[in-house]
């Protein structure tokens, strides 16, 4: 399934203290499994895989095959934070790097916005979809959450000018709230086709609902696949034993933040296929343990290039960090370093082998050398990057992460620091009825 090894951790650890931490983590499971924690309202997450139903994921893959019979070409996914890094993490760990250099025309273009308030970006988004044929996943509980509300504001106008309102109707999908909500009642208005986002799951933990599912539907990959190996993981990760993968993650992180002062995780990976998924893990770490003044804050970094830029300061810099290496065992792909008789780059003593054994070789070089400067390593690996394999990791790291806050003892589920910003931003931008703040905040500046 997933496999999580702490051998780059022995030199750092004292086994006796790793133990309590197990302990700890076993007792933080506990609370997970039995619904008894703080946020335990938002446990919906935990049975998803096992949850999903053909009619949902048959709903999902009709609107892929009605888009695909009007030739869509483009969909813009619009949404913030949880409701575009899973989709989008997703994608782009099981796509073709230069699919669309290649004009792959499989599958529709995903692209997303709503995730920045970026003039230009949205202007470029425009200009793109002048050219295409598009299609609009528009994703938010409520409706009124100001970066995606903005995007569909402008995009939706764009689909009702190009190609009128009944139309329109059909090349836009709503995943929202059930029953409330701006969105919900613009969805009943206009006949939007919707589906749900669960009351009882919260944005960072979405990607295995229609709010990542639809997405990555349309972009051309295998849902099922997908949910199968989550299903396979929420099955294996249930057993309560202290070699459970999630046990161990969140019981060494622990230990290295509480009794080493290791106050920095980076997310490490070998396979430029797996930037987003550091990005998605970022935003599933530090929204739900970055709390009540404490949290292990994540990082990340793309190897080997990075060993060309961070690579220094993890090897010789301050000591508050370890890394979580993610490691993929096999490669799809063979491409093998063929003889030159000049030889003059010296790579001769690499012919026969395949790029990825350098790459590994990398890999396991660069660890030992971090272990040796002082950086403890966590190595997580699974076989091959594949729906199903990524399943497994994304369920993993959610469950881990519940585990894990329950240990460091905060509320995994909420984000009350989230909301700061947003009143800022609307007392500066005037919003009726933050009249009073507005003149608070610009008596500040």
């Amino acid at each position: 399934m997933l496999n999580v090894d702490l051998k780059g951790c022995s030199a750092f650890v004292k086994p006796e203290l790793y133990n309590e931490y197990v302990k700890k983590a076993l007792d933080a499971f506990d609370v997970l499994i039995n619904e008894s924690g703080a946020g335990n309202d938002f446990l919906g997450w935990k049975h998803l895989p096992s949850e999903t139903t053909d009619g949902i994921l048959n709903d999902i893959e009709a609107i892929r095959a009605s888009w695909q019979k009007k030739g869509v070409d483009l969909v813009i996914a619009i949404g913030i934070g949880g409701s575009y890094l899973g989709a989008k993490c997703v994608i782009e760990a099981l796509s073709h790097n230069f699919a669309k250099q290649l004009k792959r025309k499989d599958a529709a273009e995903v692209v997303f916005a709503g995730n920045n308030l970026s003039e230009e970006y949205l202007a470029e988004l425009m200009d793109l979809a002048q050219e295409r044929n598009v299609a609009c996943i528009v994703i938010s509980k409520s409706g009124t959450t100001t970066e995606p509300a903005v995007a569909f504001r402008i995009v939706k106008q764009f689909i009702e000018s190009h190609y009128g309102k009944k139309e329109a109707a059909e090349r836009i999908v709503a995943i929202t709230d059930a029953k409330k909500g701006a969105l919900k009642t613009l969805s009943t208005q206009e006949g939007y086709k919707t589906f749900v986002v669960p009351d009882n799951v919260g944005g960072r933990f979405s990607v295995l609902t229609p709010v990542g599912l639809l997405p990555i539907a349309v972009a051309g990959f295998d849902i099922r696949a997908l949910i199968e190996g989550a299903k396979k993981a929420e099955r294996a990760l249930a057993v309560k034993t202290p070699e459970n993968p999630a046990i161990t993650y969140a019981a060494m992180r622990n230990y290295l933040f509480s009794e080493l002062g290791r106050k920095v995780e980076i997310l490490v990976n070998y396979n430029p296929k797996l930037t987003y998924v550091a990005e998605w893990w970022k935003q599933l770490y530090g929204e739900s343990e970055g709390k009540d003044g404490t949290g292990i804050f994540p990082a990340s970094v793309n190897n080997t290039a990075d060993l060309h830029s961070m690579g220094q300061f993890i090897q010789e810099g301050s000591r508050v960090m370890f890394e979580t290496v993610l490691h993929v065992q096999n490669a799809q792909r063979s491409v093998v370093i063929e003889s030159d008789p000049q030889n003059l780059d010296q790579l001769n003593f690499l012919a026969g082998k395949h790029v990825e054994h350098c790459n590994h070789m990398a890999e396991l070089g660069t660890r030992l050398a971090h272990i040796d400067g002082g950086v403890p390593q966590i190595e997580v690996s699974i076989e091959v990057l594949d729906a199903k394999r990524l399943g497994v990791m994304l369920y993993f790291f959610e469950f881990a992460c519940g585990v894990s806050a329950y240990v460091l003892g905060v509320n995994p589920f909420n984000q009350p620091g989230v909301e700061a910003y947003k009143k800022n931003m609307f007392a500066l931008l005037e919003k009726p009825g933050y009249e009073e703040q507005t003149k608070a905040i610009r008596a500040k500046l």
